[in-house]
């Protein structure tokens, strides 16, 4: 990933040093370097409200500095810090602390007296991590943005297609990955003979009704699909009444699995096909 040219000259930076001398030789060697937003402060107890308001991509900071020295200004930085990367490049003619301010959290270092050349293309390639890195942070975010929407709107598309269902059948059941039943409307639970614990949200277990008159072989032949994890669609079920009338059902159900392909459970639904009876005047 590249960065334009004109995002790198607009980037915001802020020069600390008590020396006056020192800030003029860097303001003027970014202006001349082509960088437009420079800010500059003699004052350490002005960082962190100055990084605040301006949210600067890299400050330059020297660390002998009267009241509060460097290392006591990273470590207010870090402390008020919305993002765990600190942007400070520090300036130093001992080079004994600049081990002491990596640990503290700087990201690189200028020594004194000053090498132009270096200086350049230790804050060109500091402010190409930093950018970079904002703009890996925004693009997080706004993935982040939409997954939410569209486990928002999967969620949604779920709950109307359970309503549509529940509304265009006589029942509907669905089973998590191991066959408990999650959601049941409806005899299909009779039909399968069986009996669960009670669902999220009931008291008492659901007990399936006399299983009697239901054709077994047709029951078998469900389970046996729901079993293997097969789809299936309109198969037939009927049942036997005490009274001899034969009821007719149509069954249909699908595994349900993750993006990832693993089974979750399954759905279906079903719908009473007995013929109703005609009414001559």
């Amino acid at each position: 990933m590249t960065l334009p040219e004109s995002d790198i000259l607009a980037a915001r930076i802020l020069v600390v040093d008590d020396q006056a001398a020192n800030v003029h030789l860097l303001e003027r060697l970014l202006a001349e370097a082509g960088y437009t937003a420079v800010s500059s402060t003699t004052d350490p107890l002005q960082v962190c409200a100055l990084h605040r308001r301006d949210d600067y991509d890299l400050i330059l900071l020297d660390l002998q500095l009267p009241r509060m020295d460097g290392f006591q200004v990273m470590a207010a930085l870090r402390a008020g810090a919305g993002d765990a990367y600190l942007p400070v490049i520090v300036l130093t003619a001992q080079p004994g602390h600049k081990l002491r301010a990596l640990q503290c959290g700087a990201k690189d270092f200028i020594s004194k007296p000053f090498d132009l050349v270096e200086v350049k293309t230790r804050i060109r390639n500091m402010l190409e991590v930093r950018l970079l890195y904002r703009r890996l942070e925004a693009h997080n975010q706004q993935l982040e943005l939409l997954v939410r929407e569209r486990t928002a709107e999967l969620r949604e598309s779920e709950a109307r297609y359970r309503s549509l269902t529940e509304l265009a059948s006589d029942w509907y059941w669905e089973q998590d990955e191991s066959g408990a039943f999650t959601r049941v409307s409806g005899p299909v639970l009779e039909m399968l003979g069986l009996r669960v614990d009670a669902l999220p949200g009931a008291a008492e277990p659901l007990p399936a009704e006399d299983s009697a008159g239901w054709n077994e072989e047709e029951r078998s032949a469900l389970r046996a699909a729901i079993a293997a994890r097969r789809p299936f669609l309109d198969f037939p079920f009927s049942r036997v009444n005490a009274d001899g009338s034969t009821q007719s059902y149509r069954v249909s159900g699908e595994p349900m699995f993750t993006q990832a392909c693993r089974f979750i459970g399954y759905r279906g639904i079903g719908v009473e096909t007995t013929p109703r009876p005609s009414h001559r005047p």
